[in-house]
């Protein structure tokens, strides 16, 4: 009775020891007492959580300059909280690919992601363009014989004149023989000669108007009238007053400001989005908020090979001649869209000079960097050939910081990544031939290899000294794979040469 007593008591306290295990740890701490871990029995959960939540940083990384550590959390000159770096790259412990940022330092740096989008892509093609006279309205004055100017009235470029305006008139010896003889031929009668002459005058570039004023008064001018054939405005003036002309001497131009056209100029890599009846916006640096619509009338066959530009063509009116000549314009030209295409928020990309890049957070504080491959820019949107999925969130800011924690972290990886095992066997010399470093062995099986034992050639590393080795001995070696993924003898222990 009294034993079984005795385990009963037994039972309770060690029951009761259990229990009030967790509640008198505290205590005993207090007085530097020290608790075994195996007195207060813990789940596998719960020990695998612990060890987790026991990792500390090795370092806390300077948020602006991944070259700054330091041993303490610190904050940089903006109040910025240095991040931690946890040994193997790993915040969290977790699995998976990209790397792990802890969740109040996402929070610092004011991370913003967007969604990969699926759709139509608009192409707008926004340049400058400059306007210019319709050369289809411009007309050259020139004379059809040699001689001097009189009596010039356009004197100054951009003079306004209007259809049948005298702009000059001049002395030419052949227009004037060519009115005598056509005077002669009236006084004569023969109708032919009349013909001749009056042709001859025409020829000549005089009116018609001019040659009945010549029949009516009967003698001839000395100075010939010059009209202007058109409205417009002088946009050359190339002769002064008492100048010697020539037909080739091109007088003067007009233009007509009625109409106008706009050349604007697109960069090669867009010259296939170009199309003759696309819509057109032009905007004009001091009319705010008016739009001229239009439509490309023309394209260029060459590239300016100045600017390495291709120059499209629109026309348009010009009431109240708003659209001054050489005056630059801001031109949106709408291409054709691009169908059902992936895009991203231009901001969402990394240039690196070699290849573009994007992070893309995968959730509970991981990010990964990814290599894409990326089509045409449309505004603020940036088409996606390869790299990213429909859905995926890229992120939009802050993104420069995540990609510099992905580059440190894969240099960490790669610096630190273990070295591989040696294999070490052992075998029996059969030849040794020095010059060509070429040993012959029958080796005892090599389990790191899975091979069996067998007699082989195997060459040796200019290191490896053979004046001590004699076939017939016992030797241990070390092998490593070449470079040409054969295995080498790349050292041999000395101590463990037999004879």
């Amino acid at each position: 009775m009294k034993i079984l007593l005795a385990t009963v008591i037994a039972i309770l306290l060690f029951s009761a020891g259990i229990v009030l295990a967790p509640y008198t740890q505290p205590w005993l701490a207090h007085f530097n007492i020290e608790v075994s871990a195996s007195s207060t029995p813990t789940l596998p959960q719960e020990r695998q959580g612990g060890d987790a939540a026991e990792r500390k940083p090795i370092k806390y990384r300077h948020p602006m300059n991944p070259t700054i550590f330091s041993d303490t959390p610190a904050k940089d000159d903006m109040g910025m909280d240095y991040i931690p770096v946890y040994a193997g790259g790993d915040e969290s412990g977790k699995a998976g690919p990209g790397f792990t940022i802890a969740p109040e330092v996402v929070n610092n740096l004011g991370v913003r992601t967007a969604q990969v989008e699926r759709g139509d892509l608009a192409r707008r093609i926004e340049t400058v363009g400059y306007v210019d006279y319709d050369e289809r309205a411009l007309s050259h004055v020139h004379l059809r014989a040699s001689g001097w100017v009189e009596n010039l009235r356009v004197r100054t470029l951009g003079a306004r004149v209007r259809k049948g305006d005298l702009l000059m008139e001049v002395y030419a010896p052949d227009l004037t023989n060519a009115q005598e003889e056509y005077l002669q031929s009236l006084r004569g009668g023969i109708s032919l000669l009349k013909v001749s002459a009056r042709d001859r005058l025409l020829a000549l570039g005089v009116a018609e108007n001019q040659i009945q004023q010549l029949e009516k008064e009967g003698h001839v001018r000395q100075l010939t009238a010059v009209y202007a054939r058109q409205d417009g405005i002088v946009s050359a003036l190339n002769i002064r007053e008492g100048m010697y002309v020539m037909p080739q001497t091109e007088l003067m131009t007009l233009a007509d400001p009625s109409t106008v056209w706009i050349k604007a100029e697109v960069f090669e890599q867009q010259a296939g989005w170009l199309a003759v009846g696309q819509k057109a916006e032009v905007r004009l640096p001091h009319a705010p908020g008016e739009i001229w619509q239009g439509a490309v009338e023309y394209i260029y066959p060459d590239v300016e090979p100045k600017t390495r530009t291709i120059r499209a063509r629109l026309r348009f009116p010009n009431p109240g001649e708003r659209l001054k000549f050489n005056m630059f314009t801001d031109v949106v030209i709408h291409a054709e869209p691009r169908r059902d295409v992936l895009h991203i928020p231009r901001e969402a990309l990394i240039p690196t000079g070699v290849e573009q890049r994007v992070i893309v957070t995968l959730g509970e504080g991981r990010f990964e960097a990814r290599t894409v491959q990326t089509g045409i820019e449309s505004g603020e949107r940036m088409e996606i050939l390869s790299g990213l999925e429909k859905g995926e969130q890229a992120v939009t800011s802050a993104q420069f910081l995540l990609d510099s924690e992905s580059s440190i972290r894969a240099s960490i990886q790669r610096l630190t990544a273990l070295p591989k095992p040696e294999i070490w066997a052992e075998g029996m010399i059969n030849t040794v031939e020095a010059e060509s470093h070429i040993l012959n062995v029958t080796h005892a099986p090599i389990p790191e290899l899975n091979w069996p034992a067998m007699t082989m050639d195997f060459s040796t590393a200019r290191g490896v000294k053979l004046d001590q080795l004699q076939p017939g001995r016992k030797l241990r070696f070390r092998i490593s794979e070449g470079e040409d993924g054969g295995y080498v003898i790349d050292a041999v222990d000395a101590a463990r040469i037999q004879p």
